[in-house]
């Protein structure tokens, strides 16, 4: 990647209390694969992967634009999705969760941004090439989703790191919105 490129994905910031107690957990059960850091805990949005450092103006005009309240986020169950990410999902998402995903890939789509075709499937990562499959309820961590992250994917000597690039604010639940489900 040059510099004139940037891996980019939107995501909801794990909140640092939150990412400390769900890795002080993560750690007490010995889960294999190679930990994510706790500052690089989220759920991502939508992912952009290699774009232009040019298309930045653009985006954050488009993060700015959108319109969703904010919510609560509890994950609760344990999966293994793909090869080895061993994740903490929602057993059940927030429409405004899925509200906001939509919201923003159809933002993306008509700046004529190609993403992932597969469904939205809301998870924050606890580890990497793990290679048991686990799958079950977990302890409930959450927190008020007030904000979206739009953040920049560096390789360093220690790994990634994934560092803001712009933060947006959700509504404030009992403020309205036409066609937005609170």
């Amino acid at each position: 990647m040059s510099e004139s490129t940037l891996r980019l994905f939107f995501a909801l910031p794990c909140p640092p209390e939150q990412a400390t107690a769900i890795c002080r957990w993560r750690d007490e059960q010995a889960l294999q694969g190679r930990p994510v850091p706790p500052q690089n805990l989220h759920l991502t949005l939508a992912f952009l992967g290699v774009q232009p450092a040019d298309c930045l103006d653009g985006l954050q005009r488009l993060a700015a634009d959108l319109d969703c309240p904010a919510f609560e986020l509890t994950l609760d169950r344990l999966i293994t999705l793909g090869k080895g990410f061993i994740c903490l999902q929602p057993s059940a998402p927030p429409p405004a969760l899925d509200y906001l995903a939509a919201a923003l890939r159809a933002q993306l789509a008509a700046l004529g941004l190609v993403l992932d075709s597969r469904p939205f499937l809301p998870h924050l990562t606890l580890t990497r090439h793990g290679h048991e499959r686990v799958h079950g309820h977990s302890p409930a961590f959450g927190w008020t989703v007030d904000r979206f992250v739009l953040f920049v994917s560096e390789t360093t000597a220690q790994g990634a790191r994934y560092r803001e690039l712009g933060s947006w604010p959700l509504r404030a639940s009992g403020t309205t919105a036409a066609a937005v489900p609170d």
